[in-house]
This record gives C-alpha cells, sequence and structure tokens, in this order.
C-alpha cells in the first residue's frame, strides 16, 4: 500500500450515526492523528466539517461508484463506515479494503451479508495484511469482550471455559439506519441462513451436531445462577454468532475458549413478576421474527418506522444504559463473572464509542494487537483487538471488570 494520507476515513459521516462518530473523534482522537469525513453529499459534508474544531478534509464518493469508493480507500490506513443497510451499500468498500490491505470496522448486524463478504474475500484480506471487523457496535462488542475476558481469565488460572452465559439490560432508543438494516436483512432471499447458529464460523468447523447443541432459545427460563427468569435476548441471533466465530478462529490459531464451549445470551429484565415479563418478551420477539418474514412485512415495516438519518433525541441518547454481565464455567466447574456496562444509550451512544475506539485502535495501537500484523481477514472484535480495545473503552468510562462479584446481585 502507498503512503496513505490518512489515519482514518470515516464514510457515512452524514448519517445519524456518522454524524456522532465524527464529533466524538473531534473530541478525542489522540494528536497527531490525521482523519477526514467521505460520504455522497458534498454539501452535508461541508456541514458537519463546520461543525468540527478538526475541521477533517471532505472526500466526496458514493457506495455504489466502485471507482470513487477504491479511490477513497487508497487515501487512508483505516476506513470507519455507518453506511448500512451494508447489503446495500457495503461491498464495494470492504471489498477495496480487502484487496488494498486496508483495515475497516463498521456497525452492522447483518450476519447473512457479513457470511457472504467471509467466503468472497476471507481469503484476499487475509493475504493483502487487512483487519476486516464488523460488528463493532453494540452488536456485538460488550458480548464478544465478555466471553474473551472469562475465557483469558480461566485461561490464567490453567482451565479451559466450558461455557458463557451472558444477561443483558439496556434502554435507549432506535434510530432509521438500524431499522433499514434490519428491515433488508430480514426481508432478504437469504434472511433464512439469520437462523444458522453457527453461520459466521469457518466451514471446518460447522456441524449439523454442532448446530443442535448451539440452538437458539425460544422460551424463558430460570437461571439458577441469576436467580430468576430470562428471556431471548433480541439481540442474540447477531451477538452468539460473533462470539461463536471468535472461539472458532482462535480455535484455528490453537487458542480455544475450550475443547466444549458453549455460548448463550438472555434478557435480564429486572421485572418485578420476572418470569411473566419473561415469557412475554419471548413471545413477543417470536412473534416479531415470524412476522418480519412474511413476504411485504420488512416493506410495511420501513414505512412506519423512522428514515434512515433520524433518530432519538439527545437528551434519551444520553438518559440510556447498557449492561452485559456474564456468567462462565470453566471445564472443572469452577464460575467467574465479567461485566461490562455504560452510561448512554446502546444503540447510538454505546455504539459510537465502540466503533470509533476500534478504529482508533487500529489507526494508534497496531502493532500491539493481539496475532499482530500476521492476523488478517474478517476478523471479531475479541480476535482483532483483545485487551488494547478494553483499555481504550475503560479509559472512556465504560465499566469492564473481569473476574467480578457483580454476577449475583
Amino acid at each position: 500500500m502507498t503512503q496513505a494520507s490518512f489515519d482514518i476515513v470515516v464514510f457515512g459521516a452524514t448519517g445519524f450515526t456518522g454524524q456522532q462518530v465524527a464529533a466524538y473523534l473531534d473530541e478525542f482522537a489522540e494528536a497527531p492523528l490525521r482523519w477526514a469525513i467521505a460520504g455522497r453529499s458534498a454539501g452535508k459534508l461541508e456541514a458537519l466539517r463546520n461543525s468540527l474544531t478538526a475541521r477533517p478534509e471532505i472526500i466526496v464518493a458514493d457506495a455504489e461508484d466502485d471507482s470513487a469508493i477504491d479511490g477513497l480507500v487508497a487515501r487512508t490506513r483505516v476506513i470507519l463506515t455507518t453506511a448500512g443497510p451494508f447489503a446495500r451499500y457495503g461491498e464495494a468498500l470492504l471489498r477495496s479494503c480487502a484487496r488494498r490491505g486496508v483495515d475497516y470496522v463498521d456497525i452492522t448486524g447483518e450476519t447473512p451479508w457479513v457470511r457472504r463478504m467471509i467466503d468472497r474475500y476471507q481469503t484476499t484480506a487475509t493475504a493483502s495484511g487487512a483487519k476486516i471487523v464488523p460488528f463493532c457496535g453494540f452488536d456485538s462488542v460488550p458480548s464478544d469482550l465478555c466471553a474473551w475476558l472469562l475465557s483469558e481469565h480461566f485461561r490464567s488460572l490453567g482451565k479451559t471455559t466450558r461455557e458463557v452465559r451472558a444477561f443483558h439490560r439496556a434502554q435507549g432508543g432506535i434510530n432509521g439506519g438500524t431499522i433499514a438494516s434490519m428491515v433488508n436483512m430480514l426481508g432478504s432471499t437469504d434472511r433464512h441462513a439469520f437462523d444458522d447458529p453457527l453461520l459466521l464460523n469457518p466451514d471446518a468447523l460447522r456441524s449439523a451436531d454442532e448446530a443442535l447443541a448451539n440452538r437458539d432459545p425460544a422460551l424463558p427460563v430460570y437461571d439458577p445462577d441469576l436467580r430468576t427468569w430470562v428471556a431471548p435476548f433480541f439481540m442474540a441471533p447477531i451477538n452468539t454468532r460473533v462470539v461463536r466465530r471468535s472461539h472458532a478462529l482462535l480455535s484455528q490459531w490453537q487458542q480455544p475458549y475450550g475443547p466444549r464451549f458453549r455460548y448463550q445470551e438472555y434478557w435480564d429484565l429486572g421485572a418485578p413478576m420476572p418470569l411473566a415479563a419473561a415469557t412475554a418478551a419471548a413471545f413477543g420477539m417470536g412473534l416479531m421474527q415470524s412476522a418480519m418474514r412474511i413476504p411485504g412485512a420488512a416493506r410495511a415495516l420501513a414505512a412506519i418506522a423512522p428514515a434512515p438519518g433520524d433518530g432519538p433525541s439527545e437528551d434519551a441518547m444520553d438518559g440510556g444504559f447498557f449492561e452485559c454481565r456474564a456468567l462462565g464455567i470453566a471445564d472443572d466447574g469452577t464460575k467467574g463473572w465479567a461485566l461490562i456496562e455504560g452510561e448512554g444509550d446502546p444503540g447510538n451512544r454505546a455504539t459510537v464509542k465502540f466503533v470509533s475506539e476500534s478504529a482508533l485502535a487500529l489507526a494508534v495501537n497496531r502493532d500491539a494487537l493481539p496475532g499482530g500484523r500476521n492476523r488478517a481477514g474478517l476478523l471479531t472484535p475479541a480476535t482483532a483487538f483483545g485487551d488494547v480495545l478494553v483499555q481504550r473503552l475503560r479509559r472512556r468510562g465504560v465499566t469492564i471488570e473481569c473476574p467480578t462479584d457483580q454476577g449475583s446481585e
């Protein structure tokens, strides 16, 4: 790769999430980091630039113009993209990064699209040295880091990890871009791939027996360690696949979590009548997923949902929170807890922090990342960043503890 003009380019910078990312980098990017904003509207980019202290350079490029996208990628070391739905607008950018050896992060939760990108560009990215890291938002940084932290904790004790169960609590809003991505994914022809619990695993580590053992829960369950009823978590069909890919990749690199590793996650509603609340949540989630697969249902939701570019108010985003508590069980029965929590709603404030710090880790701390420069291809947050991201997030106010005794409060 020739000498790049920029360390990070934010693509989709004028969207609802992209503007927040630009503001975050404006405040927290380490000097003398060079960054730019990019998108298809010169006018909107100019307005955004004028609102930022750093006055970053502008790059105009349409996601569907392969030549413009390739020219953009050639100018940077890292691409941070928030421009979804990624199945519609993401491939040219990812492909160019994979070919040119440019690092890449995004906030997608579109697992079928990422599966296609793995099939098409894993070999290319590995050969070029590009670290391609999807899922760097709320889906799926807390889940992936919690499972990794617990595995590392048990490894330090000379033990292997048999099981991790994560429990989520959250409050916040949703923006139009997220809904557009969900609608596009569940309305696509490959939407049934969403149900495969091993969707993101390398082919050699996918089997019918393993898929059955890792199938998604559909009903509320009583968790004896949390001592309450919990429901299936609505983001589990994304997060669990990412955690399982982390384990699968690390297994290929002789660093598995454990030979019988299993991962699931749940929604801890914290309700006064937990069984009733968990039952209602499980029923509602199942009904929504079934309804969204009816032809035309996705388009009907899109018609009434917030448009891309719209989202919650500043007060609503600031008033949210997220919490991921995870229980790990080693093969000898030893238990441990991990906790990741923070202020600000998960889909916006937390996602912006996670993806921005992921990009900064690539731009500033690349030589300290796990696996060094030889670890490339389509990675996960845990396998790409490990403790580097943990420390960066801690410095920005995210509570990350492992082990912790907060699991059974």
